[in-house]
């Protein structure tokens, strides 16, 4: 047996990828770290496939939360109620109509939750792991910035020092969708970033990638847009998952397992596209940015 701990499998690609890795590995014990009343009833799904489920309440957008929940997991391993841990999946992800949500740190809940929370429960779990083991973020090919990628719905992504991109207000008119995109794209961009610098740091034999799921219709990415973006999501997106251009959610969640269970090869650092390896954007490699963001979230996980 061995543990899996996962973000982001309460609905969506996760909720699916969750019951694939239950159905494929029953040595998987899966531990879901979702707030309580949003995880029971993927709780009570989920262990209708397998008993070996664990719902640990956790607020992603709050450091205090997401270090509470991983003492409470840690201590379940420390004493044997967990086993190893071999695979970590950061798949949860937000996205807002505005760049002005805040947490109740104060930074801003986009790259609170899509980049800071996977580097804490990261470091916080960092002595668990066990080789051979794999750790999956979740990012985007929004990150590319380009109309093949983003179909014109998502601004490209805006980098800046990360002690900005971190508050609020970090993008031009903060009150609109466009800034809100905008955070988001540039979330994932970051998420790249620190899946590339815990791959210089990592141990042998504990390997991280960053998994892009594609365009998956119906996730909301539209929501409280202009009347063409609503357009297209609502009658041109959806007939595009039976196209090699986008994804069911069932389809998206399948892959997402595969990634997640090692069955889709790729060495560490690398940027899964669906089923297969490949390079990022241009702009994805750039060990200055790297680093400085490993420092930023670095001193934030520190208390500086």
């Amino acid at each position: 047996m061995h543990t899996l701990i996962m973000t982001g499998a309460t609905r969506g690609i996760g909720r699916v990828a969750a019951a694939n890795v239950l159905r494929d590995d029953p040595d998987t014990h899966l531990v879901l770290l979702a707030r309580k009343e949003s995880g029971q009833d993927t709780l009570e799904e989920l262990r209708a496939i397998s008993g070996n489920v664990t719902l640990v309440d956790t607020d992603l957008a709050s450091i205090d939360g997401i270090r509470s929940s991983a003492e409470a997991v840690d201590r379940m391993i420390e004493e044997g109620e967990l086993p190893a841990l071999r695979a970590f999946a950061g798949n949860a992800g937000v996205q807002f109509v505005d760049a002005l949500h805040t947490t109740p740190d104060g930074y801003e809940t986009t790259f609170a939750v899509n980049v800071l929370a996977n580097h804490l429960l990261l470091h916080a779990f960092e002595h668990r792991f066990r080789a051979p083991a794999r750790i999956l973020i979740t990012v985007s090919d929004t990150h590319f910035g380009d109309f093949r990628h983003t179909f014109g719905i998502v601004p490209a992504p805006r980098w800046s020092a990360p002690q900005t991109l971190a508050r609020p207000s970090a993008f031009p008119r903060p009150a609109t969708v466009a800034a809100g995109r905008t955070a988001y794209s540039t979330s994932k961009l970051a998420a790249i970033y620190l899946v590339h610098e815990w791959a210089r740091r990592l141990p042998e034999g504990v390997d991280i990638v960053s998994y892009n799921p594609g365009l998956v219709p119906g996730t909301g990415l539209a929501r409280a847009a202009g009347p063409v973006d609503r357009f297209l999501n609502r009658w041109v997106l959806p007939g595009l998952s039976v196209t090699p251009m986008a994804e069911s959610a069932s389809a998206a969640g399948r892959k997402l397992a595969d990634a997640v269970l090692g069955r889709t090869t790729a060495p560490s650092g690398s940027y899964i596209d669906r089923t297969r390896a490949v390079p990022s954007s241009d702009e994805s490699y750039d060990t200055a940015r790297e680093r400085a963001l490993w420092d930023f979230v670095e001193q934030v996980r520190s208390g500086g």
